[in-house]
């Protein structure tokens, strides 16, 4: 009962729901120029963050996420590079600074990610944020928080996409893709990813609850720096449009991905698909481990007939 009242203390549902969140304006274009990455977001350096042509450089059906070819006029845009956007009304380290909710971040968990499309993505733009809190659920042991984002075109306000983020927060709680602006020391400082590791740290009641999502072998033992779950979700969303949609990314509607396990910068992915209607279900394992790391689905506007 002394852990629900120190709980409940940090939490005041009141202020937390009632904060308004200040609009947030940015640019982001396709050109990868490191000096101007504090104030905008790159889709190359993105494509090649989630991995694009890694493992052929002149890959036919991804090649056009980091490189001009056959005359187009700019790179196509990966869908999940929209991830990106909250990120600019966050303080850059992956959270929000929310009256009324406190908490350590180095024990905040991304619980899952959906996003919708509304329209093909641009190569560049001026874009504006709305930012919400969607929801707060008192988990006893925790707390989960819903954050919706909405990014809208500045001139016109036509809405570019939705991003919603179900977060746990545990209340006491590579250096490529780090430059995308997520810089959590979680996934590039080792003394900050062992003091991250849970079971010495958490009372016997937080670790309870924490082995209820990770086994025995996973309880948060993170012997070194970890990999960016929207890193990972990037990686599975590529390869379905790899394999379902020849490499077309406007035929992304929507993208969920529920994050099941920590992935270590260096360990090989391995996304499993299967079509599901208008759906591709899929589920993401680290080889070398034999574990799933990451599950969901990729809503298409329809299935290409090349299938």
């Amino acid at each position: 009962m002394a852990t629900s009242s120190k709980v409940t203390t940090a939490v005041d549902p009141a202020v937390v729901l009632a904060h308004k969140f200040p609009e947030v304006s940015f640019s982001y274009d396709e050109r990868c120029v490191p000096v101007r990455l504090p104030a905008r977001q790159d889709a190359a350096l993105y494509a090649l963050g989630v991995g694009a042509c890694g493992a052929d450089a002149v890959d036919d059906k991804e090649l056009h996420f980091v490189y001009h070819r056959d005359g187009q006029s700019h790179i196509k845009i990966l869908p999940c590079f929209v991830s990106l956007f909250p990120y600019k009304a966050s303080n850059g380290v992956g959270y929000f600074d929310l009256p009324g909710l406190n908490f350590d971040p180095a024990l905040l968990l991304h619980g899952q990610q959906y996003i919708e499309i509304y329209r093909p993505l641009p190569s560049y733009g001026n874009v504006v944020n709305k930012t919400k809190v969607a929801g707060l659920h008192d988990k006893g042991k925790a707390t989960v928080l819903e954050m919706e984002t909405t990014t809208s075109f500045q001139d016109s306000g036509e809405i570019l996409c939705m991003n919603r983020s179900d977060s746990l927060f545990i209340l006491l709680q590579a250096l490529l893709y780090r430059l995308n602006g997520d810089y959590n020391p979680l996934h590039s400082d080792p003394m900050i990813a062992e003091v991250a590791g849970f079971p010495s740290t958490l009372p016997p009641a937080l670790s309870a609850f924490v082995a209820l999502i990770l086994s025995d072998e996973d309880l948060c033992r993170f012997t070194r720096p970890i990999l960016h779950g929207l890193c990972t979700l990037g990686f599975a969303t590529r390869a379905v449009i790899k394999s379902f949609c020849n490499g077309e990314p406007t035929l992304v509607k929507s993208i969920f991905g529920r994050f099941l396990l920590h992935v270590y910068p260096g360990e090989t992915l391995a996304t499993e698909m299967w079509l599901d209607g208008q759906k591709v279900q899929y589920q993401t394992k680290v080889k070398e481990r034999n574990r799933a790391v990451l599950s969901g689905y990729v809503l298409l506007k329809h299935i290409p007939s090349s299938l």
